[in-house]
C-alpha cells in the first residue's frame, strides 16, 4: 500500500510573521532584534565593499605623513661642504707628499737614520698632511653619500680642533713673556745643528735672509756652533753663515759662502758693513707687531671656516634625519 508524504503549504517570504510583524517586508518596520541584525550585516557589507575601518580602527586617528623634499639651500650646503672638504683633501695630500719626499730625499728611512726620524721636522709635515687628508676625506665622503656616521665624526673632530686652537691662543696670550725664552732656546738649538741637519739649515737661512738678522740676539751667538766657534780648527772658525752677510752675492751673481769669515772677532762698527748685527728674535718680534692685524684676521677666518663647516654638517644631519622620518 502506498504512503504519501504530507504536502507542506507553500508560503511566500513576505507572508512570514514573527511576533505579529512581517519579517521580510521592506515596507513594514522590523522588530528591534531584526533591525539591529540588519544594521550589523549592512555595516559589515559596507566595510567590505568600501574598505572602511571598523569602529575600533576608526577610533584611533590616522596620521598622514607629509612629503618632504630637499630645498635648493639644502643642496647648496651639501655640495658646498663637499667641495670645501675636497679642496682641503687635495691640500692635505700635497703636504703629505712633501713630507714623504723630504724624508725620502734625506734617506731618513735608512737603517742608520731610522732612530733619529722622530726629531726630523719633515715628520711634522707628514703627520699634518695625513691628519688633514683623513679629516677632510671623512667630511667629503660623508657629505656626498649623506652618511650620518661620517658627518658626526667630522663634526666632533672639528669641534675638538676648535677647542684646542682657542685654548692654545688663550695660553699663548697668558704666557707671552715666556714665549721669547722658548724661541731663544729653539733658535740656539737650530744654530748648534746648522751644519749637521739640512732642515735646520734651511729654516735658519730663511729666517736670517727674510728678517735680515744674524744669530738669536746678536751675531756672536754663532759661537754655539762647533764649526763657527773660535776654537774650531777649520776655516769657518769665528765666522758666521753667508746668510748673515749684507751682500752675500759677489758681483751680484755668484754666491760668496766665505763672506762671513772672521766676523765674530770684528767690532760692531766694522762688522755692520759686512753682516747684519741684529738678532733674529728682535726681528721676529718686530714682524709680529707689524703684522698682528693680519695674523688676527687669518686666525679668525680659520676658526670661522671650521665653525661654518660644523654648522653645515649639523644642518645636513638634520635634513637627513627629517628625510628618513618622512620616507
Amino acid at each position: 500500500m502506498r504512503q504519501y508524504l504530507p504536502i507542506k503549504k507553500f508560503e511566500w517570504p513576505w507572508s512570514r510573521r514573527d511576533n505579529g510583524q512581517n519579517e521580510f517586508s521592506p515596507l513594514i518596520p522590523k522588530s528591534g532584534a531584526a533591525k539591529v541584525e540588519d544594521e550589523e550585516i549592512g555595516h559589515v557589507d559596507s566595510e567590505y565593499q568600501t574598505g572602511t575601518p571598523s569602529n575600533q580602527d576608526r577610533s584611533s586617528p590616522t596620521r598622514i605623513r607629509p612629503h618632504y623634499s630637499y630645498s635648493l639651500m639644502d643642496y647648496f650646503l651639501k655640495y658646498f661642504l663637499f667641495l670645501c672638504n675636497l679642496v682641503f683633501t687635495v691640500l692635505g695630500l700635497v703636504v703629505l707628499g712633501l713630507g714623504i719626499w723630504g724624508l725620502s730625499s734625506k734617506e731618513s728611512f735608512a737603517q742608520e737614520k731610522i732612530g733619529t726620524i722622530g726629531t726630523d721636522p719633515m715628520l711634522i709635515l707628514l703627520t699634518l698632511g695625513f691628519l688633514l687628508t683623513l679629516l677632510c676625506l671623512t667630511g667629503c665622503v660623508g657629505a656626498l653619500r649623506e652618511n650620518c656616521c661620517l658627518l658626526k665624526m667630522f663634526s666632533v673632530i672639528v669641534l675638538v680642533l676648535i677647542t684646542i686652537q682657542v685654548l692654545f691662543a688663550i695660553v699663548a696670550y697668558t704666557v707671552q713673556d715666556q714665549i721669547e725664552g722658548y724661541l731663544r732656546s729653539g733658535m740656539l738649538a737650530a744654530m748648534a745643528g746648522y751644519q749637521d741637519d739640512l732642515d735646520l739649515r734651511f729654516i735658519t737661512d730663511e729666517i736670517q735672509l727674510g728678517l735680515q738678522c744674524c744669530g738669536a740676539d746678536t751675531y756672536r751667538d754663532w759661537e754655539v756652533n762647533i764649526y763657527y766657534n773660535c776654537s774650531a780648527p777649520g776655516v769657518l772658525a769665528c765666522g758666521v753663515p753667508a746668510t748673515c752677510c749684507v751682500d752675500p752675492l759677489e758681483n751680484g751673481t755668484v754666491w760668496n759662502s766665505q763672506c762671513g769669515v772672521g766676523a765674530q772677532v770684528m767690532d760692531e762698527f766694522t762688522a755692520q758693513s759686512v753682516i747684519f748685527l741684529g738678532g733674529c728674535l728682535g726681528g721676529i718680534s718686530r714682524w709680529i707687531e707689524q703684522h698682528e692685524g693680519l695674523i688676527g684676521t687669518v686666525g679668525v677666518v680659520v676658526v670661522g671656516i671650521q665653525i661654518l663647516a660644523v654648522f653645515i654638517a649639523t644642518r645636513l644631519l638634520e635634513n637627513i634625519h627629517r628625510h628618513k622620518a618622512h620616507a
